[in-house]
């Protein structure tokens, strides 16, 4: 499905609303704007299988673009904006992008990208960019005619980075039409959350990341509504809830926190009644937290974990979760296989490598046959790892215990950061944490707690030993950091994911 079929059947329904300005697309406008962009990108001579790059901040017409692709059999490649020259530059290379269109917020960092081979158009949402054709402009000049055949595209995102260069995320495209079924999100998200038509979906992360991108089109596939916050806020988003009587919404642990840490006067002053499915992922959600945001929203908190790669995905619903608190659900798309570090697989209960196996080999890392290849079961080349360590229980539920590459190992044990984080997230001074592993001469690394305090206190050692001090109360001792930073700000991305690879640099000679 595709928001074409709504235009013809409910053209003034709000495909896009910006809870911010108030902005609104309709679906005859949505389908009006992204088919004359289709054709003008045929025009330009761009061929299915081509990319175009996406630099926004979050603006609706975001999917002017998102569908222009998809109708016309193009990969888009959405990137965070926020990077620097070097890394939209890599980006823009690697990809091979044909034509790159800059939204408002990034019209100045992409005056400062260089030439890029392939690139053969630069377009901007605002008109007067030097060196870019108006977006506007060219929308009202091309054709409105719909042509026989619009090849489905897809998107091609790069991965955050967390742990290295970005890596472009490249899956088959689609055998199809734009408007015949067989979307996977699609027939996940209605059939585990209830996406339909009825649907107004709050959006309140950025645009250029895989899930927020994929479920707000998913939303517009269904006819439904997306709201979407220009920025995250945490008073805001409550008050987008209560002002358009959201239905659904998604998040990320980091927001759910800063909504919890918000004033009880606040809080309440909000009616999020309306709210029917909660959903979170991207990153880890502390137990505690989770039944935080339960006791507050009602048992409305479902979960899915996934990835860029979408190569597996599972999930679990908030009955189920407060059963089986901690876990991450029971897979939905491919099967889980828990396997050590030769491949053997696990026992029940054991911590290994989670692999999902599917029918065929769901992604390609663009450029890199080697990285693709190294997320490949040795035996099994359909079974694919994205570097997550977890464990099954006997009903089949999946629990992440961390991820492979953040694993510190100290005197031969293995410590899983994630763990201690989860302590230290509800510790009234912390407003934010990473665990890494440190160098040290005698275990190898140790743990080390890097802190963010709440405004208005200061880090002494004092607090640092009471740091220590409450987690060794809640895990086993050689678990507990032996030493703790105290930081203005920890580098995250804005979906809230610790960019761990970032934060190794400061610690260790050659990060690892």
């Amino acid at each position: 499905m595709y928001p074409g079929i709504h235009a013809a059947i409910h053209p003034d329904r709000p495909a896009i609303i910006m809870t911010g300005s108030g902005h609104t697309v309709s679906y005859a406008q949505l389908e009006d704007r992204s088919l004359r962009l289709a054709n003008w990108f045929r025009q330009a001579g761009l061929q299915p299988g081509d990319v175009i790059a996406l630099l926004s901040d979050n603006d609706a017409r975001v999917f002017d673009v998102y569908w222009a692709a998809q109708r016309s059999g193009l990969y888009l490649t959405a990137i965070n904006y926020r990077l620097r020259t070097d890394e939209l530059e890599y980006i823009l290379q690697n990809s091979g992008a044909k034509a790159l269109l800059v939204g408002r917020g990034a019209a100045e960092v992409a005056a400062s990208i260089g030439t890029i081979p392939t690139l053969q158009q630069r377009i901007a949402f605002e008109e007067g960019v030097p060196g870019h054709l108006g977006l506007e402009q060219l929308i009202a000049g091309a054709s409105p005619a719909r042509p026989a055949h619009e090849p489905r595209g897809a998107d091609m995102l790069y991965s955050s980075g967390t742990t290295g260069r970005p890596k472009g995320v490249r899956p088959p495209l689609p055998q199809r039409d734009v408007s015949e079924p067989g979307d996977t999100m699609v027939a996940m998200f209605s059939t585990y959350f209830g996406f339909s038509a009825d649907t107004v979906y709050l959006s309140p992360a950025p645009l250029y990341h895989a899930a927020p991108l994929r479920t707000c089109a998913t939303v517009q596939a269904l006819g439904g509504t997306a709201l979407v916050m220009e920025r995250f806020d945490a008073e805001a988003a409550l008050a987008a809830i209560e002002h358009h009587r959201a239905t659904h919404s998604q998040w990320v642990p980091t927001m759910f926190v800063r909504m919890l840490k918000l004033p009880d006067a606040v809080r309440t002053r909000h009616d999020v009644s309306s709210m029917q499915v909660a959903i979170h992922a991207a990153a880890p959600c502390p137990v505690d937290v989770k039944r935080q945001m339960i006791d507050w929203w009602g048992p409305i908190l479902h979960e899915y974990y996934s990835s860029t790669e979408l190569n597996g995905l599972t999930v679990i619903g908030p009955k189920e979760w407060l059963a089986k608190p901690g876990s991450v659900g029971r897979p939905v798309l491919g099967s889980i296989h828990i396997c050590d570090e030769h491949g053997q697989e696990l026992p029940v209960g054991q911590d290994g490598m989670v692999y999902f196996e599917r029918d065929a080999m769901p992604f390609e890392y663009w450029g890199d046959p080697e990285k693709t290849a190294s997320t490949q079961h040795p035996q099994h080349p359909t079974w694919t790892a994205v570097g997550d360590i977890g464990h099954v229980d006997a009903d089949g539920y999946l629990f992440l215990t961390d991820r492979k590459a953040f694993m510190i190992i100290s005197g031969g044990v293995n410590i899983y950061p994630q763990e201690v984080e989860n302590e230290l997230t509800l510790h009234p001074a912390i407003a934010d944490v990473a665990v890494i592993g440190v160098p040290d001469a005698e275990m190898g690394e140790q743990v080390k707690a890097v802190v963010q305090l709440v405004p208005g206190l200061e880090g002494s050692d004092k607090l640092a030993e009471e740091l220590i001090a409450f987690v060794r109360q809640r895990l086993a001792s050689y678990k507990a950091p032996k030493s703790v930073d105290f930081v203005e700000a920890l580098p995250r991305t804005p979906t809230g994911k610790l960019m761990k690879g970032e934060l190794r640099k400061r610690y260790w000679p050659q990060a690892k």
